[in-house]
């Protein structure tokens, strides 16, 4: 018998949206359903309401049953094989029956899961998968969620002499220059009707494609048995796995009989060494390196849940841009392909499984509402060893979390619970540690327990600076009363906002929040304390885009991000940008498009990592200004500097220069200490639109299904220069091998559908996003501007 199949089962679904009574025997007549593939979001498919019940947690989006049917023939030869069906995720409860029969059901929808298929096939004819999907108990998640089937599907067939799904598991506990010790745990079943005798032949394949190690296990199975074996192997002269060099090694896992190989899985993994310690923060491959992270939700702004490879590839090379390291994946287990992204493109991941335990958190402000607490305690351990085995291989996790802003942590005995899932997270993966994302450290009326806190491996704090005098303290109270604590930022203030609002005046509503003059002052703080104060292994802003829902209406998404939901960068990015990178830059802000506000002063400011900056207004310098950090101290002797001392202006991490409004040109020039020139950029006001440009990311593609272009639009004056605040209306239309997937302009009260060709840009700006089919040919996207022409451009695939 040949070894493993593995293909995609995405292709050729029937869609449902509502109750269908019966829909689960196989004759059940659904011709009149939609055809659709998946990965396949119904939600985003239809229309802001704001009295829908998900409500402005859920991005006021429908949710409800939808149901799914397939058809597919199995070949008469695999009827000795083992058949199953697995899925990526699944939003939520959803029930699956093969042939009318009844696989299963799951509830919770971040969760891979998989159903053995084999006793009711119908091999060489006919079956017919059907999925209910029921997300109808509303409010039941934070923030929004999706609906359907919204990850990939896979169809496999083994032996049943096999390596399980996520059967294998890889780590280094050794690692020198000269060589590592790989340890691999292999578990594997004999579904035979007799005892089987067979080789466990491990191989490791080096970044380069080379056998860097090999060994072999000869195994005795008795039938219907299921076994592990633990294997060491040592790799000389290691290639190790790193933020800016991300080698990755690939184990192949093969059962071998009589010469023929029965079963054979592959592993990708990396060889690196991580480590939190409570002096030095966080440590990879024995470097201390600051964790400068963001948190990400699951959604793709217009596609909704169901988000393509090259979106969240996309997302990641604009955030490695911005000199971004770490991935918080808040709150929930995220999709497997975007993790492999992070392997593969060099980040810091904190992989989370839970956003509520046993007690409800408020949704809508309500108490009575719907989630996970629901489920917890029956389905807790087995959704968290899901995640754990199927992302354990992954060297891009260097923690795990099990909750974030959990109410136990408040209640006396809540630490029992946070126990249980730590001691399960060493069980099955003994090399990383665990946190949770708290929120009430220090919190007033009650904080959380000790208890709680000493349960975890690193201690996460969200919000830090939220109380009393911690608003200039940070962590340094908790690092003086406990010094054996390692502490991690799980989640804490970004700089966000509406792109390109530059409103100055605070809204009546604004609470907190400032205006582009203000908002970063927080950020920069924290980012001081720690940048500068070891034990602090980072922190993961919040967020690194805006996300649909956690808002009121007319609003539809959160504005947190530092980018929109277009993927179109704010201002705040590149404050990070200009902490977190050494390349010279400088961005200057707001737009200078302020008629009819002759003289009036407008702040301008600045973020550089230059030295000193000078800001010119049509020509008239407006002065030279300086911030330093971290400041330098004298060194070796008495009033000696390493660097030349230079006069600063400000302690922030910001310039700002006040300016009476003219129209024309703001130039700002960056310098280095010694006064040569680094960077120049301009803003200038524009004239107005008078054309749209329109550019693809990427203009081939391959002719998979799964593969976008983002077509960035971008409203021009007769310069061709941005418009910043042009909103004008758009019409998208594709031709040919390609189809439009999503429209979107980043406004967050715009309340166009994600799905229509229609949309008026926001700012100057619009996105369009078009997939593939699965022929290749060309994509003809034609772009019409309303009173400014059209743009055609083609895409080919491949």
């Amino acid at each position: 018998m040949s070894s493993k199949i593995r293909e995609t089962f995405d292709w050729n679904w029937k869609f449902h949206l509502g109750g269908a009574n019966g829909a689960e025997a196989p004759d059940y007549d659904d011709r009149s359903w939609r055809e659709l593939n998946v990965p396949h979001d119904w939600s985003v498919e239809g229309e802001f309401d704001e009295n829908y019940p998900t409500g402005g947690d859920g991005g006021y989006l429908q949710a409800g049953i939808g149901w799914y049917r397939k058809s597919f023939t199995i070949p008469v030869e695999w009827s000795s094989r083992k058949v199953t069906l697995t899925f990526d995720g699944v939003y939520m409860n959803s029930d699956v029956w093969i042939n009318g029969h009844h696989l299963g059901r799951y509830p919770y929808g971040y969760a891979g899961f998989e159903y053995d298929m084999s006793p009711y096939l119908n091999y060489g004819s006919n079956n017919v998968i059907a999925v209910r999907v029921n997300n109808s108990d509303q409010p039941n998640s934070r923030w929004y969620t999706g609906s359907g089937i919204y990850r990939h599907t896979w169809l496999t067939a083994t032996n049943k002499l096999h390596v399980p799904l996520w059967g294998v598991y890889v780590r280094t506990p050794v690692i020198t220059d000269d060589y590592t010790t790989v340890q691999v745990q292999t578990i594997y079943i004999n579904e035979h009707s007799q005892q089987e005798r067979v080789i466990l032949r491990t191989e490791i394949i080096s970044p380069g494609g080379v056998i860097a190690a090999r060994h072999e296990s000869l195994l005795n199975i008795n039938t219907g048995k299921a076994g592990k074996i633990t294997q060491c192997l040592q790799v000389a002269e290691p290639e190790l796995w790193s933020i800016e060099n991300p080698l990755l090694y690939t184990l192949r896992t093969s059962l071998v009989q009589d010469g023929g190989v029965m079963d054979e899985t592959e592993t990708t993994f990396g060889i690196r060494q991580a480590e939190f310690d409570k002096d030095r923060g966080f440590l990879l491959n024995g470097k201390q390196v600051k964790i400068n992270g963001v948190c990400v939700h699951h959604d793709g702004g217009s596609v909704g849940a169901a988000v393509p490879e090259r979106l969240w590839e996309r997302r990641l090379e604009i955030l490695k841009e911005m000199g971004c390291n770490g991935i918080r994946m808040s709150h929930n287990p995220p999709a497997p392909e975007l993790l492999d992204l992070c392997d593969k493109m060099g980040f810091l991941v904190m992989d989370e499984a839970f956003d509520e335990w046993t007690i409800t958190k408020y949704k809508n402000f309500k108490a009575d509402v719907h989630g996970y607490f629901e489920y917890f305690d029956e389905w807790s351990e087995r959704d968290l060893v899901m995640m754990l085995h199927r992302d354990r291989n992954h060297p891009s996790i260097v923690i795990w979390s099990v909750g974030n802003e959990i109410p136990e942590q408040r209640v006396p005995d809540g630490y029992k619970i946070a126990k249980r899932l730590v001691e399960i997270c060493h069980r099955e993966d003994p090399s990383r540690p665990v946190t949770v994302a708290c929120d009430n450290i220090e919190s007033e009326p009650i904080p959380a327990y000790r208890e709680f806190l000493d349960a975890l491996d690193v201690v996460g704090y969200n919000y830090v600076d939220r109380w009393r005098t911690r608003t200039e303290t940070y962590y340094a109270d908790d690092r003086h009363c406990d010094p054996n604590r390692v502490f991690i930022g799980t989640e804490n203030t970004g700089i966000g906002g509406v792109r390109g609002d530059y409103s100055i005046e605070l809204p009546e509503k604004a609470r907190w929040q400032g205006t582009y003059v203000t908002r970063m002052i927080t950020a920069e703080q924290l980012w001081k304390f720690t940048r500068m104060h070891d034990y602090v292994a980072g922190d993961f802003m919040w967020t690194g885009f805006d996300y649909i829902g956690e808002t009121r209406w007319p609003n539809k998404n959160a504005s947190f991000g530092v980018l929109d939901t277009c993927g179109f960068p704010k201002d705040g990015y590149y404050f990070y940008q200009s902490q977190w990178t050494t390349k010279p830059m400088a961005y200057v802000f707001p737009h200078w498009n302020w008629q009819g506000q002759e003289g009036k002063v407008i702040p301008v400011l600045c973020y550089t990592n230059c030295d000193k900056a000078e800001l010119f207004v049509n020509g008239k310098s407006f002065g030279v200004k300086a911030y330093e950090f971290p400041r330098q101290g004298m060194s070796k002797e008495w009033a000696h500097f390493e660097k030349t001392y230079m006069s600063v202006t400000t302690a922030d991490l910001h310039l700002t220069w006040d300016v009476p409004y003219e129209a024309g040109d703001l130039k700002l020039v960056g310098y280095s200490r010694d006064g040569g020139v680094m960077v120049e950029t301009l803003v200038a006001t524009t004239g107005a639109p008078a054309a749209i440009e329109v550019m693809p990311d990427r203009d081939v593609i391959h002719a998979d299904g799964r593969d976008v272009t983002h077509l960035i639009v971008r409203v021009v004056d007769a310069a061709g220069r941005v418009v910043p605040t042009a909103n004008t209306e758009l019409t998208f239309h594709v031709e040919g091998d390609g189809a439009l997937i999503g429209v979107d302009n980043g406004r967050p009260d715009s309340h166009e559908s994600y799905k229509s060709n229609g949309r008026k840009a926001f700012n100057g700006m619009a996105l369009a996003i078009v997939q593939s089919t699965l022929t290749p040919g060309q994509i003809r996207v034609k772009v019409d501007a309303e009173g400014l022409g059209s743009v055609v451009k083609y895409v080919s695939t491949n």
